[in-house]
C-alpha cells in the first residue's frame, strides 16, 4: 500500500495498467501494428471497450497504449474504485491542495537525448484520412506561467512538421494560450514540457475547465491531494522548467514567440475534421523516456477524448449546484452528448417551497460550464445513468409548452457546427413532477425481491410439455 493515498491506491501510470490487466482491461494485439492509420482504425473500431496494447508497432521500438481510459469500466480498474469514488476524490482534490516535492532523481531521465528524431523515436500515428499528418494526442502540455509563475497542465494537440518540430494547437481562452501571449508580448520564448504516460492524477487535473480550475490555481497541488501525495517534480534536463518525475516519455522545449505554420485538420472529439489555421511551432531540446517506455495515444474522435473529462466536469458540476441549490442530488453528464455538452440533473423536492429550484438549478448549470447546450432536470426516483428512464421522465413528466425553456445567443463550444461562432441556443428542460401531484405520478410498486437469472434452467423442451 502506497502510504497517504486514498484506500492505499497508486494512481501512478504503470500501477494503473497493472490493475487494468489485472481486471482484464487490457488486451495485447498479437503481430506487428502498422502506426499509419491501422493502430487509429483498431482503435476506433473497439471505442469504449478494454484498454489496448499494441507491443509491436512497425518502424518503431515503443509499443502504443490506445482506448486507456476510454469507458467507465477502464477507468473504474484504473483507480480500483467505482465512479463515484473518482469523483470524490476529484471533489476533495479541489479543496484542499497539496503540493509538490522537488526531487533530483527521475525515472523519466533514465534516458536523455539531445539529438533525436522525433518522428524515428517515438511511434506517433496518423489517426484518419483527412488528418494533414503524424499527431501527438496524449501530452499533457506543462508550462510555468512567465508572469505568474503558476504551473499549468493541460491537452494539447501536436502535429510533427519535423524531426525536432511540431506545431501546437492553442484554442483561445486556455491557460497555456495566455501563458503564450504574455510571453510574445516579452518576446521571449516559452518553456514546455510535453509529457505522455504520467500519474492519473495528473491526466484528470490537465482535463479540468471553467470555475473548478482557475488561471491561479496550483494544478499540480489539485493533483497532489487527488493523488493523495505530492506528485513528485524534477527538473529538466535543457529547460527551466519541472515537470512528473515517473512520466513514461518527456518532450521538452520552448514555444517559438514570432513564428507559425499551417496546422490541421485534424479529427476532433465532435466527429468533425477542425479547420486548418495557423499554430505556433514547438521546437524540441531534449527528449527523455525511462527503460521500455509506453507510449499512449489518444483518438480525436474517440470515448477516451471524451472520458478523460467526464468525471472532472460532474465533479466541478455537482459541486457549483449543490452549494447554490441543495435539491440538486446528482448529475450525469451523457454519452450521448460527448460527456461534456448534455446533463441530466436528478433533484428531490421535499416541500412546496422547493417547486422552482429545479429550474433554478438548470440555469446555474449553464453558467457553471458554458458547454452545456442541453439540462434536464428530473426527479430523484429517475436513474439519471439509464436513458430509458430519463426518456420515461421526458415522456410521461414533460409537456412542451410549459416545461421547455430556451435562452437564445448564450455562449457554446465553437466546434459545435450548428452554432453561430459558438453562440447557440441554450435548452432547458423540467421534467419533474410538480411537488403537489406526486402521488398522482407515483409509479406501480413491486415488492423488494433476491433473485437473479442463475436461479433460472435451461430445461430441454421435452421437460416442458406445454410448450410441445
Amino acid at each position: 500500500m502506497i502510504p497517504n493515498t486514498p484506500g492505499g491506491i497508486d494512481t501512478g501510470f504503470r500501477a494503473a495498467l497493472q490493475r487494468l490487466q489485472a481486471a482484464g482491461r487490457l488486451r495485447w494485439y498479437e503481430g506487428a501494428a502498422d502506426p499509419e492509420f491501422e493502430i487509429a482504425g483498431i482503435m476506433k473500431k473497439i471505442d469504449g471497450g478494454p484498454a489496448l496494447l499494441f507491443p509491436e508497432v512497425k518502424g518503431h521500438a515503443m509499443p502504443v497504449l490506445g482506448n486507456f481510459l476510454a469507458s467507465r469500466e477502464n477507468c473504474e480498474a484504473a483507480f480500483a474504485t467505482d465512479y463515484r469514488g473518482i469523483r470524490a476524490m476529484i471533489g476533495r482534490a479541489f479543496g484542499h491542495p497539496l503540493p509538490p516535492e522537488i526531487v533530483a532523481e527521475a525515472p523519466v531521465h533514465e534516458n536523455v537525448h539531445t539529438t533525436f528524431d522525433l518522428g524515428v523515436q517515438l511511434p506517433i500515428l496518423r489517426h484518419g484520412d483527412g488528418d494533414a499528418g503524424r499527431f501527438i494526442t496524449a501530452g499533457i502540455v506543462v508550462a510555468q506561467d512567465p508572469e505568474t509563475g503558476v504551473y499549468n497542465a493541460s491537452y494539447h494537440r501536436l502535429q510533427l512538421i519535423g524531426p525536432q518540430r511540431t506545431a501546437i494547437k492553442l484554442d483561445f481562452g486556455r491557460h497555456l494560450r495566455q501563458a503564450f501571449e504574455r510571453a510574445q508580448r516579452m518576446g521571449k520564448p516559452l518553456p514546455i514540457a510535453v509529457c505522455i504516460g504520467t500519474d492519473l492524477a495528473v491526466y484528470y487535473t490537465a482535463a479540468t475547465m471553467g470555475a473548478l480550475m482557475p488561471e491561479g490555481a496550483d494544478e499540480f497541488a489539485i493533483a497532489g491531494r487527488l493523488a493523495g501525495r505530492p506528485i513528485a517534480m524534477v527538473k529538466a534536463r535543457s529547460q527551466d522548467l519541472l515537470y512528473p518525475a515517473e512520466t513514461e516519455i518527456v518532450i521538452e522545449g520552448v514555444l517559438r514567440p514570432a513564428e507559425t505554420v499551417r496546422e490541421g485538420p485534424f479529427g476532433e472529439f465532435v466527429g468533425y475534421l477542425s479547420p486548418e489555421g495557423e499554430a505556433p511551432v514547438f521546437e524540441a531540446s531534449a527528449l527523455c523516456h525511462r527503460h521500455r517506455p509506453l507510449y499512449h495515444a489518444i483518438n480525436g474522435v474517440g470515448r477516451e477524448t471524451v472520458m478523460l473529462r467526464k468525471y472532472v466536469l460532474e465533479a466541478s458540476l455537482l459541486s457549483a449546484l449543490q452549494a447554490a441549490v441543495p435539491i440538486v442530488r446528482d448529475v450525469e453528464m451523457t454519452a450521448g452528448g460527448l460527456h461534456r455538452f448534455h446533463a441530466v440533473l436528478s433533484v428531490r423536492k421535499d416541500s412546496e417551497a422547493h417547486e422552482g429550484f429545479q429550474r433554478n438549478a438548470i440555469l446555474a448549470a449553464f453558467a457553471t460550464l458554458k458547454d452545456l447546450d442541453l439540462v434536464i432536470a428530473v426527479d430523484d426516483d429517475i436513474d439519471i445513468r439509464d436513458p430509458l428512464d430519463v426518456e420515461y421522465a421526458l415522456a410521461m413528466r414533460m409537456e412542451g409548452s410549459r416545461d421547455l425553456f430556451v435562452v437564445p445567443g448564450a455562449r457554446a463550444h465553437e466546434y459545435v457546427r450548428v452554432s453561430d461562432n459558438g453562440r447557440r441556443a441554450k435548452v432547458g428542460i423540467d421534467a419533474t413532477v410538480p411537488f403537489a401531484e406526486r402521488d398522482r405520478f407515483r409509479r406501480a410498486p413491486f415488492r423488494e425481491v433476491t433473485t437473479s437469472l442463475d436461479r433460472f434452467g435451461t430445461k430441454a423442451k421435452s421437460a416442458l410439455p406445454w410448450l410441445d
